[in-house]
């Protein structure tokens, strides 16, 4: 295995996209009957899916607890295929402009790309896919004959997201202290704190707080495109695969370093 290999470690959430990705499919969940109504209304899936930006680990918790029960006797096979055709009218319209820049600059200076979220991972690992990253961690749920058992085998969240990262650097031989790592909550300082590039990107006040004591950038992403959009006449395979070095975002990211270099 080659030595010093290096991966950039990206959360989902307010990271890579504007939004929620489970409130994001809640409206094609709600279609096919997976929830009703006032679960879609308030935002059941999304809230207790993912950490709000801010949550102290007794919310999220709740949220776990609560979430394992709403999804109880879900098909996994039906959920999986509502992701897969749903993906790009869902997601592609909340991808950061400013993330997908950083992804590709990644990928051409030869870093793994690597999605860690405490989404499910029916969800994560399609648009990974989408976002040509080379991999993905995210929470697994167990499976019981095709369906959630109600039970999670790993909850990708808090200092399991930090546990993640450093069993694929066993793995795949990633050098932690070359590594970079972009969150915008709170919950995954564990994770910023196990890379030497750490980076809070729209963070919550008590990452900001953090990042401020720790000297490390703060960077905004605020704009949200389709990437079909950004490259009309590709296919969307050719938009996860080649979305090409931009010249804005090898110019950000370069500014981005330099800025933590200081």
């Amino acid at each position: 295995m080659a030595p010093n290999r290096v991966a950039a470690f990206f959360d989902l959430d307010k990271t890579i996209i504007a939004s929620s990705s489970a409130l994001a499919f809640s409206k094609p969940l709600l279609r096919e009957g997976l929830i009703n109504r006032r679960a879609a209304l308030r935002s059941a899936y999304a809230q207790l899916v993912f950490s709000l930006a801010g949550a102290d680990a007794g919310k999220t918790e709740r949220m776990r607890q609560e979430v394992s029960a709403l999804c109880t006797g879900w098909d996994v096979a039906q959920v999986s295929a509502i992701v897969e055709e749903t993906l790009h009218d869902v997601v592609d319209p909340l991808v950061y402009v400013e993330a997908t820049e950083l992804i590709t600059r990644h990928k051409a200076d030869g870093h793994d790309v690597i999605v860690l979220s405490a989404t499910g991972e029916e969800v994560v690992a399609p648009v990974a896919r989408m976002l040509g990253a080379t991999r993905s961690v995210a929470t697994r749920m167990q499976i019981v004959d095709g369906r959630y058992s109600g039970q999670v085998d790993f909850y990708c969240y808090g200092e399991n997201k930090a546990i993640a990262a450093k069993d694929l650097a066993a793995t795949y031989g990633y050098d932690l202290a070359e590594c970079h790592a972009y969150t915008d909550s709170s919950t995954d300082i564990p994770l910023l704190e196990v890379v030497g590039h750490p980076y809070a990107v729209n963070p919550d006040r008590m990452l900001r707080k953090h990042a401020a004591a720790k000297d490390w950038p703060v960077l905004t992403f605020d704009n949200p495109m389709s990437l079909r959009n950004r490259l009309p006449l590709a296919s969307p395979t050719a938009v996860a695969l080649g979305l090409g070095v931009a010249a804005a975002g090898a110019t950000w990211y370069g500014l981005a370093r330099r800025r933590k270099d200081r």
